[in-house]
C-alpha cells in the first residue's frame, strides 16, 4: 500500500498547517527530512529539510505507531508555519520520496474504515460533522461519530445470533428430547429487538431534518410585508421591499439557525387572483413550496383573511404592527419595519421545530432506514413463523439470519462497496 499524504488543514494564509502522512513508510519521511523519528505521541519540535539539506521549516512532529493513529496506520504529522510557500516546499520534499503520493479526497478516513477503525455509520457521521452548521446538527453528528450505531447495531446483531443459536438447538436435536423450550427466551430476545428497532425508525424523519434542515414558508396577500420580514428575521436585505402589490415574483431562499436548528426562510409571491401570466407563475410556485414545506407562517394584514386552506401548525400573525391603530386580542402582531414582535415570533417557530426533533434517534440517513427496515420486517417474518408452530423453526432461523445480514449492512460490513466512492467523494483530500 503507498504511504500518502495531504495538507489536513484549509488551503490559505494561516497561523498553522498540518500536512498529514499515513502508511507503511511514513516514518520514513521523518527520518530523511528530520534526521530522527520521535518519541511516539510525544511533540517535538524539529528543522525539517529537503533532500539537498536545505531548511524548509521548523515544525511540530507528532509520529504515530501502527495501530495508534487515526486511520490504524503508521501516521506523521508536520505542524507547520501556515505560509503557502512552506506548505508547498514541504508537499514537494514529501512528493520527491520513493512509493509516497498524494492522497485522494476522504482517503485517510476510508483506510481508517478498512483498518476497522470506524464503521461506515462513523464515517458518514464525520462528514455530516464537518458539514453541520448549527448545534443540533454538531450534536447529532458527533453522536453518530462517536459508534452509537455500531454499539447498538452489535448488541441487536449479538442476540439475534443467540436466538438463531438457540433455534438451530432445536434443529440440531429435533429426534431427541430437548430438555428445555427455548421459545419463551427466542421471543424475548427477539421481540426487544424489533421493539428498539421500530422507535428508531420511527425518529428517522426527526433525525433528517436535524441533519437537512427546515423549510418555513412565508404566505400572505401582496404587499403585506412578507420581503420586510424576511429581511428582518435574516438580518440583511435578501428580498425586494416595494409598496407595489406582487414585487416578489420567485421563491427567495435564506438559510439561518433557529433554535440550534437548520432553517430555510421561503419568501413567496403574494396570494391573489392575478391577471398577469408572470405573477401567476409566481404564485403556482409559492402554493406548490408551501405545501411541501415543514412548517408555514401566515401573514395576515389587519383584520383581512386569506383564501387558504389552514393546515395544522400554522402559524398565524399580523403584519405591519407599526401601521395598525386598532389591535385584537389573543394575536401576535408583528412589524419587520421596527422588529416588534419578531422575538415571540422565533420563539413560536423554534417550539414548533424543537416538537418535531424531539423523537430523533440513531437512524439519521435514507441508508440506515432502508437498513432497519429490512431487519425489523425479517424479524416480525420470523415470530411469525415461530408462532406457526415447531415445523416452521428452520424458516424462522432464516429470516433472523437475514436480519443478521441488515444489521450488517447498517454499519458497513457487508455490501457497501458501491456507497463507498459516493460517501467519499464529499469529503476534503487531507480527511
Amino acid at each position: 500500500m503507498d504511504t500518502i499524504f495531504a495538507l489536513a488543514t484549509a488551503r490559505g494564509r494561516a497561523g498553522l498547517a498540518v500536512v498529514r502522512i499515513s502508511g507503511p513508510r511514513a516514518f520514513e519521511a521523518v527520518r530523511q527530512m528530520a534526521g530522527r523519528v520521535p518519541e511516539a505521541r510525544h511533540a517535538t519540535v524539529m528543522v525539517l529539510r529537503d533532500a539537498d539539506g536545505g531548511a524548509l521549516d521548523s515544525a511540530v512532529v507528532l509520529a504515530f505507531p501502527e495501530g495508534g493513529s487515526f486511520t490504524g496506520e503508521p501516521t506523521v504529522e508536520f505542524q507547520l508555519h501556515g505560509a503557502l510557500t512552506t506548505v508547498a516546499a514541504v508537499l514537494r520534499a514529501l512528493s520527491g520520496i520513493a512509493g509516497f503520493r498524494p492522497a485522494e479526497a476522504g482517503e485517510f478516513t476510508r483506510r481508517a474504515l478498512a483498518n476497522g477503525r470506524m464503521d461506515l455509520a462513523q464515517v458518514e457521521g464525520l462528514a455530516d460533522l464537518l458539514d453541520s452548521e448549527t448545534e443540533a446538527q454538531r450534536r447529532q453528528a458527533l453522536r453518530i461519530l462517536s459508534g452509537v450505531v455500531g454499539e447498538r447495531a452489535g448488541r441487536w446483531r449479538r442476540d439475534l445470533i443467540r436466538a438463531a443459536a438457540l433455534l438451530s438447538a432445536t434443529i440440531d436435536f429435533a429426534d431427541e428430547d430437548v430438555p428445555v423450550d427455548v421459545t419463551p427466551e427466542v421471543l424475548d430476545l427477539v421481540g426487544g429487538v424489533v421493539l428498539e428497532l421500530g422507535r428508531d425508525i420511527a425518529g428517522h424523519g426527526a433525525a433528517e431534518h436535524i441533519r437537512s434542515g427546515f423549510e418555513v414558508a412565508i404566505l400572505g396577500a401582496p404587499n403585506a410585508g412578507k420581503s420586510t420580514l424576511l429581511n428582518a428575521l435574516a438580518g440583511r436585505e435578501a428580498a425586494i421591499t416595494s409598496e407595489h402589490a406582487g414585487t416578489t415574483r420567485d421563491v427567495i431562499e435564506v438559510r439561518m439557525e433557529i433554535g440550534g436548528l437548520a432553517v430555510t426562510l421561503l419568501d413567496t409571491a403574494g396570494l391573489r387572483d392575478a391577471d398577469d401570466p408572470v405573477e401567476r407563475i409566481g404564485i403556482d410556485r409559492a402554493l406548490a413550496r408551501a405545501k411541501t414545506a415543514d412548517l408555514r407562517l401566515i401573514l395576515l394584514t389587519g383584520d383581512e383573511g386569506l383564501n387558504l386552506q389552514k393546515q395544522p401548525g400554522d402559524i398565524e400573525v399580523v403584519g405591519k404592527a407599526d401601521l395598525l391603530a386598532e389591535r385584537g386580542a389573543g394575536r401576535l402582531f408583528i412589524s419587520g419595519t421596527t422588529g416588534e414582535g419578531l422575538s415571540e415570533l422565533v420563539e413560536r417557530i423554534r417550539l414548533a421545530l424543537a416538537d418535531r426533533v424531539s423523537g430523533a434517534g440513531i437512524v439519521v440517513r435514507e441508508r440506515h432506514r432502508i437498513a432497519a427496515t429490512k431487519a425489523s420486517e425479517a424479524l416480525r417474518a420470523g415470530l411469525a413463523e415461530i408462532a406457526r408452530g415447531p415445523d416452521r423453526v428452520e424458516f424462522a432461523a432464516d429470516e433472523l439470519r437475514s436480519a443478521v445480514m441488515a444489521l450488517d449492512s447498517l454499519i458497513g460490513r457487508v455490501d457497501v462497496e458501491d456507497l463507498l466512492d459516493e460517501i467519499f467523494a464529499s469529503f476534503c483530500i487531507g480527511k
